[in-house]
């Protein structure tokens, strides 16, 4: 089952010009990257210290390069002192960015996409 696209859980889902993605954190990781799709959302274990929006940016940055769109369209809509967050991602089909998230999780969990 493809969790990124369908059925529960959602991980991400068409949001007005774009998608909105459910994504949970792991701050100060060794290493940094996708690390799969856990409880519903999308997992990125990120280097930064969740300190003065450090985490936050770094988020931003990591689904900027893995979905291929400018950082400025892409806006943590919930979730900015959290763990759990949802983001929104405008510019971006919701079939695309469904793909590339799950080619990134399927690298991650040592499948072949």
């Amino acid at each position: 089952m493809n969790v990124i696209s369908s059925g529960p859980p959602q991980v991400i889902g068409p949001w007005r010009d774009g998608v909105i993605i459910d994504v949970r954190v792991i701050p100060r990781a060794r290493r940094p990257g996708v690390a799969g799709v856990r409880d519903g959302a999308f997992l990125l274990r990120l280097q930064a210290p969740p300190v003065d929006g450090a985490a936050n940016a770094e988020v931003l940055d990591i689904l900027a390069d893995l979905l291929d769109v400018p950082r400025k369209t892409i806006t943590i809509l919930s979730g900015h002192y959290s763990r759990r967050k949802r983001i929104v991602v405008t510019g971006i089909e919701p079939d695309a960015a469904a793909k590339a998230l799950a080619q990134a999780a399927s690298r991650a969990s040592g499948e072949q996409p």
